[in-house]
């Protein structure tokens, strides 16, 4: 995998993240979140922990996307010497 295949995977997954962490937090409220029966976590780890999560998601739906596409034809260069 080269760089700008990671670059199709993590920019648009990031941005789906970010997307996706602000909707779900705009509809719920993180201190109403409980982990385990007892565990509660700050707004801020509730806030992190999603957007990684979403983000994480997101590029794996984008790296099985870029996994199953039909590889793209060769050209040959021309040689502009």
């Amino acid at each position: 995998m080269n760089w700008r295949s990671l670059m199709w995977i993590l920019w648009p997954s990031f941005l789906v993240g970010a997307a996706t962490s602000a909707t779900v937090f705009a509809m719920v409220d993180p201190l109403d979140l409980v982990l385990f029966g007892a565990v509660q976590l700050s707004r801020q780890a509730v806030y992190a922990g999603g957007f990684f999560l979403f983000w994480l998601m997101a590029a794996l739906s984008s790296a099985l996307s870029l996994f199953m596409a039909p590889p793209a034809p060769r050209t040959e260069e021309p040689d502009d010497f």
